[in-house]
């Protein structure tokens, strides 16, 4: 099988911190550079990119290759978009506004084959192009170990049954998103506002109480700290913001 151990899943459930990036772009390159860079996982964006199974298999190759986690963030709430992503090699879906337990299930049905969901099996990339040989078995029972189901918390409206969302079996991590986060609870200029930072800290929380990892964006190595300080594990930078940050450097900007 081409699937590997997830990297990112192994040190989550260790309690060790993992960092990641998020990026648009299906160019392979850029995924090899940060892997070689020693990133955990590549996490590319299909909700803001576009970007369609055929594009991000070589993105996938390139993960592999540097032995980084690929996951992809899917927009549509339809788990038909879901089986493409995952059969062309990739290890977790992350996927924002999902409203209560029967949403996340239905993530959960799509990123696991049965007994645990309802993925459909195929010739697929991830399973070495096998259906129907003696070690198909062997590979869905390693691709429902090392898969990750990753909702997102961007919706204050979330907070009374987040816990219950995220308690169910086989949820791995919740993505907190700043951004989106401080613009529904009426703040445009950015989450530095004490309010949204609470509402931060009460998603951390209840992560830790569901023993789900809480991942969330980070714009530096000091800001990466801070969260996992206050109980973040999954950090999150974004590819073209540290591209920038790294050619500004260098022209001593």
């Amino acid at each position: 099988m081409f699937i590997q151990e997830n990297r990112l899943k192994t040190k989550l459930k260790a309690g060790q911190p993992a960092f990641g990036v998020i990026a648009t772009s299906d160019d392979p390159q850029l995924a090899e550079l940060f892997g070689l860079a020693g990133y955990d996982y590549y996490l590319l964006d299909a909700e803001h990119g576009l970007l369609d199974p055929a594009q991000v298999v070589n993105v996938v190759r390139a993960c592999e290759r540097t032995q980084m986690t690929p996951l992809i963030r899917i927009g549509p709430k339809d788990p038909k978009l879901v089986l493409p992503y995952l059969d062309a090699g990739m290890m977790g879906v992350m996927m924002p506004d999902l409203r209560d337990t029967a949403e996340v299930q239905m993530l959960v049905d799509a990123v696991k084959y049965p007994p645990i969901g309802k993925r459909g099996v195929g010739v697929s990339r991830a399973a070495s192009y096998m259906a129907y040989s003696g070690a198909a078995g062997d590979y869905i029972t390693f691709a429902n170990e090392q898969t990750m189901v990753i909702p997102q918390f961007e919706d204050p409206a979330l907070l009374p049954k987040f816990p219950e969302m995220i308690a169910q079996p086989h949820v791995d991590a919740v993505m907190i998103g700043p951004r989106d986060l401080s613009l529904n609870m009426g703040f445009a200029d950015g989450p530095n506002h004490p309010e949204v930072q609470a509402m931060i800290d009460q998603v951390i929380a209840i992560c830790q109480q569901a023993g789900v990892a809480a991942g969330m964006t980070a714009g530096t190595h000091t800001d990466a700290e801070k969260q996992i300080a206050r109980g973040a594990t999954m950090i999150l930078g974004i590819a073209q913001l540290l591209i920038l940050q790294g050619a500004s450097r260098f022209l001593g900007r």
